[in-house]
């Protein structure tokens, strides 16, 4: 019998709900004919999708990461303001595309306000410019009476939009990125454009531009910036279409945060900070089947990942390391949102969801306040050590987090104590596991909410003719007296229990 131990009283830390956050780059279908697109019959008077709002609705998305991404380090704002038939279309050089900029920083804004989403944007350390990145803040959060401020006016917004998190740059650290630098010159570069930027608006939050978290890139890069930045930003990509990879790969995320907990937790002693950096995880997905440059099957557009329930399992165990680790981190950000490796896809009249939409709204919907202590004894898998499985976007040995738990698990509770919810990701591809609820210092009061996560198989997909195939199944169990529960074989379960802290 496996065990599944929950203190509820034993917190660690606080969850950001910018911890759900998501991700939209003007790349492929994700802006123009995602989120975007006045021909649509969904489309309402500003050409935005009903229909994709109402997705992202129910995924609770409280911040959205714009415009980029790669896009960004070739990308001047100033093309995407003022009168839409006045706007240049540009060469767009990080994906081999065409902008047509009708989609810029008011329509962008504006969109996040109406829907209660809080905007974060990325600036251009590529082939940009700090007077460019200063006036970029200043457009968006000065008060009107200096030249910027005032043009923001003209163009129909007269109150700053008050935009804080503001990241400095996108991957400088690639060869593919326009204007990519060295750690060292990147963290000269980046200290400049932030006194600016600060300059400006003071109350602005700075997120560094950092790697994987575990690079000499984040260590060189964190070393530099920790005085003056609130944020380091770490993107992890992983996935194989070998099951047990794709489900094993995510902790790499596991090894990157505590990599980047000591290394924070070094910087801030040995520079004496009076606070610590955390993570902003701007990137996150399971990404494998288009990874060379943009360039996909002539039927389909670019990185159009079709998403099967085995990758809503990886993305399912992604959201619960970030649970675990809480404390550390002050943002994440699902990349992306709409058509471009993403949980809503969409033709001009319909959409459908994907696979791993459903555990991102349900781990949204139920997570809450404070993540607290688990830990899972039971049935284990072993990896084997194969080069041929390797990927660009993975190439981590596996020795060091080998065998693990088929069971992975973390939980929430409300302030009170009132209420916890555990998640869990169950791997096994055959078989249900049975596993004892050990809720240590808590009895159940109720009957708990179970919402589950299920499939005919691994590889099940959903699509405009059937996108239900993977879908939500809603229940009720009663765990008093005996808190056990089977677990479906390749489900992810969300258990809302009722209870009281004794």
């Amino acid at each position: 019998m496996s065990v599944i131990r929950v203190d509820a009283t034993r917190v660690l830390g606080r969850v950001d709900r910018r911890l759900f956050g998501g991700f939209v780059e003007h790349l492929g279908r994700s802006i123009y004919g995602g989120l975007y697109e006045p021909g649509s019959p969904h489309a309402d008077e500003h050409g935005f999708r009903s229909d994709v709002v109402a997705a992202l609705k129910d995924l609770r998305v409280p911040v959205l990461r714009w415009p980029g991404g790669n896009f960004v380090s070739n990308y001047h704002w100033t093309d995407g303001i003022g009168p839409v038939e006045d706007r240049p279309t540009r060469m767009e050089l990080a994906w081999h595309l065409t902008e047509s900029n009708h989609v810029g920083t008011d329509e962008f804004l504006r969109w996040c306000e109406r829907e209660g989403i809080e905007p974060f944007l990325c600036v251009n350390m590529g082939s940009g410019s700090l007077d460019e990145a200063q006036s970029w803040v200043e457009y968006c959060n000065a008060p009107v009476g200096t030249y910027w401020a005032d043009l923001r006016a003209a163009n129909g917004h007269p109150e700053p939009y008050g935009v804080k998190l503001w990241a400095l740059g996108n991957e400088m650290y690639g060869s593919y990125q326009v204007g990519s630098l060295p750690a060292e010159q990147y963290v000269v570069k980046a200290r400049q454009f932030a006194a600016v930027m600060k300059r400006t608006d003071p109350s602005i939050q700075l997120i560094a531009c950092g790697k994987d978290g575990l690079d000499e890139w984040d260590r060189i890069v964190l070393e530099g910036l920790a005085d003056i930045v609130d944020m380091h930003s770490i993107h992890t990509y992983t996935g194989s279409p070998n099951y047990w990879v794709n489900q094993f790969a995510p902790y790499q995320a596991e090894r990157a945060l505590t990599r980047m907990r000591a290394l924070i937790d070094d910087v801030a002693y040995r520079k004496g900070l009076d606070k610590k950096v955390r993570i902003s995880y701007d990137e996150w997905n399971v990404w494998y089947r288009y990874t060379e440059g943009i360039f996909a099957p002539s039927d389909q557009p670019p990185l159009e990942e079709r998403y099967d329930l085995g990758d809503a399992l990886a993305v399912s165990t992604y959201l619960n390391i970030f649970l675990r680790h809480c404390d550390l981190i002050g943002m994440a950000n699902l990349a992306q949102m709409v058509n471009v490796i993403a949980p809503i896809f969409t033709r001009t009249d319909s959409l459908f969801l994907q696979t791993i939409y459903h555990p991102f709204r349900l781990y949204s919907e139920h997570t809450q306040a404070l993540s607290v202590d688990t830990f899972v004894d039971g049935p284990t898998h072993v990896l084997e050590e194969r080069p041929e499985w390797e990927h660009w976007i993975w190439r981590a040995p596996v020795s060091d987090m080998n065998p693990f738990q088929l069971l992975d698990a973390s939980a929430t509770r409300d302030e009170d104590g009132t209420t916890v919810t555990v998640t869990v990701v169950n791997r096994d591809r055959e078989n249900a596991v049975d596993a004892r609820l050990d809720l240590v210092a808590a009895q159940v009061t109720g009957l708990a909410q179970v919402s589950t996560v299920v499939g005919p198989e691994p590889y099940a997909t959903n699509d405009f003719d059937h996108p239900e195939t993977v879908h939500v199944v809603e229940d009720q169990v009663d765990l008093r007296g005996d808190a056990t529960y089977r677990f479906a074989p390749h489900s992810t379960t969300v258990l809302r229990i009722p209870l009281a802290l004794v």
